[in-house]
């Protein structure tokens, strides 16, 4: 099986390969082979915002090439799921199915409530929590796959990328690593500096008029 690296939301670089084997995965009604899904590499990023117009080419570049593996990655489970799956049949339930699948080749330590390092953000040990895909890989994945999917023809409004079950299944990927791991993944308002006070200027003084009296 090809290298399917994964890229935790704490490190831009790290990546896992998963070394070549004939061992075929089954994965809650999808079998897998090392000739299938894997041989195509999934990359996950820790940012789902697309490039914008201040973006540079080089980044928009690597987010188009990223967007394409991926792509071309869910298009092979769906030929590898039994029986095979054509994209106009995908729901949310399959790409759930996906997400959970993505999980074994994860990098992030999610601790157990029964850990001792649960909410520990620096466990000063290790420990035999599982690995997971990291929420924020996730969350960038499914970000370029709906955005892949409406370019390849797909309509907005039969997207199962941004299916309501694939939202809510994001959020509690979320919170639960969120407790779990003692981070927060809520994004920090910037603020503002306050505005410099404004002195209104005072009306100006005239002189008295020749001849007027102060009482």
């Amino acid at each position: 099986m090809d290298s399917i690296p994964d890229m935790d939301d704490s490190s831009n670089s790290a990546e896992r390969t998963i070394q070549n084997h004939n061992l075929i995965m089954s994965t809650g009604g999808m079998m897998m082979n090392s000739s299938g899904l894997a041989s195509s590499g999934v990359t996950l990023a820790a940012s789902a915002s697309s490039p914008t117009s201040s973006s540079s080419p080089g980044s928009s570049s690597r987010y188009e090439n990223q967007k394409r593996r991926d792509w071309n990655t869910f298009g092979q489970y769906l030929k590898n799921h039994r029986p095979p799956l054509s994209l106009s049949r995908c729901s949310g339930a399959h790409v759930l199915e996906f997400l959970r699948y993505l999980d074994q080749f994860g990098k992030t330590k999610v601790h157990t409530p029964i850990c001792p390092f649960y909410g520990h953000p620096n466990p000063p040990a290790p420990c035999p929590c599982p690995l997971r895909q990291a929420w924020g890989s996730l969350d960038a994945l499914i970000g370029r796959l709906r955005a892949a999917f409406e370019e390849n023809g797909g309509k907005p409004e039969a997207n199962p990328f941004g299916a309501r079950a694939v939202r809510l299944y994001l959020r509690e990927v979320r919170d639960l690593q969120s407790k779990a791991r003692g981070i927060s993944y809520e994004k920090k308002k910037r603020k503002r500096p306050p505005l410099p006070q404004q002195q209104l200027p005072l009306p100006p003084q005239h002189p008295p008029p020749p001849g007027a009296s102060c009482q």
